[in-house]
């Protein structure tokens, strides 16, 4: 597995791993804890949450939001998606929230060997459970200073998706958000010339 990646009863005891931690010489990431001097990386990030994917569910949302460092901090939640077309046993951990509908294959990536869904589906899964709840989401503006291509990349994958929940509302929060976005460019171009 992962030489830098520890989880409990795998190579030490749960009891290991925290008196470790509490000697500062691990810090915990994920489900599981790495060296305080490792860099803290996407596939670490992923790798980390392998016991709660198992080899068959993608980690999605906000979840797949921290694994691409987008966001800071894991969320107390991971959300899961089956990634595969049979079904599997459903995970009954209060720290996952599962959908048992399976991700199109282009939706999927593989990080650190762990499912992970694509930038653009976890961007437009976020606006769309954004415009769902009516509750601003940080991490969509995050994703938007990561990568400011999300944006017509999102609007490209909702016109080619077939049918998903809150897909017009979705689709019109991109187009605001892409007309305000031209307008403060326009506004910063006159302030300068």
């Amino acid at each position: 597995m992962w030489p830098f990646l520890y989880f409990a009863g795998d190579r030490l005891t749960e009891a290991e791993l925290r008196a470790a931690l509490l000697d500062g010489d691990l810090v915990d990431i994920g489900e599981g804890f790495m060296p305080a001097d490792a860099v803290e990386t996407p596939e670490m990030r992923a790798a980390s949450l392998l016991p709660l994917t198992g080899g068959h569910r993608a980690l999605t949302h906000v979840s797949a939001a921290w694994v691409y460092g987008v966001r800071h901090e894991p969320p107390l939640v991971h959300t899961l998606q089956r990634a595969t077309a049979t079904r599997a046993s459903f995970p009954l951990d209060a720290r996952v929230r599962f959908r048992d509908l399976a991700l199109p294959e282009a939706d999927v990536t593989q990080i650190g060997g762990v499912l992970v869904t694509t930038p653009v589906r976890t961007f437009v899964d976020l606006v769309r459970r954004q415009v769902a709840t009516g509750t601003a989401d940080a991490t969509i503006a995050a994703f938007l200073r990561w990568r400011p291509s999300l944006r017509e990349d999102g609007l490209r994958w909702l016109d080619a998706c077939g049918p998903v929940h809150h897909k017009r509302p979705a689709r019109d929060e991109l187009l605001l958000g892409a007309a305000r976005g031209a307008a403060r460019d326009q506004d910063a171009e006159l302030r300068t010339s």
